[in-house]
């Protein structure tokens, strides 16, 4: 082997041990919007939620913070819904979350990078460490409304096919996993660590075996179709009529965030 090739081979030992070695961390200066994690307490039937995010927007990046601590009664809860954003025309690429109904009342959830002030995201250092994973609970007029009216992307919002005791457990599950990510942290992972694998996770979690390993969920842009040919989307119509139906982005511009928006965005 020649020196150069052993002083490849050597950068790379020593590369490797210093990414096994890097551990997560709560302790980082995060960026604004994403500073506060969320956690939960469950006492039979009622959900306490502390850190609900409120923000509104103005302009691409401004916003005015607002986290709240809500009460939810599951025996409200009524609806399940996989939002799917994509991204411009990049192929494959996309970020999703599940919203929960509780009659007139949604609660959204995404799963994120925790970033940094100035970071930003790669797929590439998603693979290597560099960022923390985070639940983000929150208001639709947030989460989903910043998709649909602040960076304006294309957002579709299925509802889900499911009983009111899957959707519970599935609920809780995901409460579950808040309190442990808030108790201690873990890192983002681009292949086994994001939004949609967690997603699965959950579903699985209530039946084992729903969601079979997929390209589709590695690349969420395809996910929809995934749920849809899985039984998932509650709709019996071709896909390539369900998928335009539902899109909402144009139709949560067309009305703004309001108090009305979680109805609006729902309207067929």
């Amino acid at each position: 082997m020649s020196k150069a090739l052993k002083l490849m081979a050597v950068v790379a030992i020593v590369a490797t041990i210093l990414l096994v070695l890097r551990r997560p961390s709560h302790d980082r200066d995060w960026a604004p919007d994403q500073r506060l994690l969320p956690s939960a307490t469950v006492h039979g039937d009622i959900v306490q939620i502390r850190n609900v995010r409120n923000f509104s927007y103005h302009g691409h990046d401004g916003f005015e913070p607002r986290y709240e601590t809500r009460t939810y009664d599951l025996n409200k809860l009524d609806s399940a819904w996989f939002m799917v954003e994509r991204f411009g025309d990049t192929p494959g690429i996309a970020h999703t979350l599940l919203s929960f109904g509780f009659g007139d009342e949604f609660v959204a959830v995404s799963v994120e990078i925790r970033k940094e002030k100035g970071e930003s995201y790669s797929p590439w250092r998603g693979l290597m460490r560099e960022y923390e994973l985070m639940y983000v609970i929150g208001d639709e007029r947030d989460l989903i409304g910043l998709r649909t009216n602040q960076r304006r992307d294309e957002v579709y919002l299925y509802p889900m096919r499911t009983t009111p005791e899957k959707m519970r457990q599935a609920f809780l599950g995901i409460l579950a996993r808040t309190n442990d990510l808030a108790a201690k942290p873990e890192f983002y992972n681009t292949l086994t660590n994001t939004c949609t694998t967690n997603i699965v996770r959950h579903v699985n979690e209530v039946v084992p075996g729903r969601v079979p390993f997929s390209f589709k969920v590695l690349l969420p842009a395809y996910s929809d179709r995934l749920a849809y040919d899985l039984g998932l989307i509650a709709s019996d119509q071709p896909f390539e009529q369900v998928r335009p139906a539902y899109r909402i982005d144009q139709i949560a511009q067309a009305a703004g965030v309001n108090e009305r928006f979680s109805r609006v965005i729902r309207r067929r």
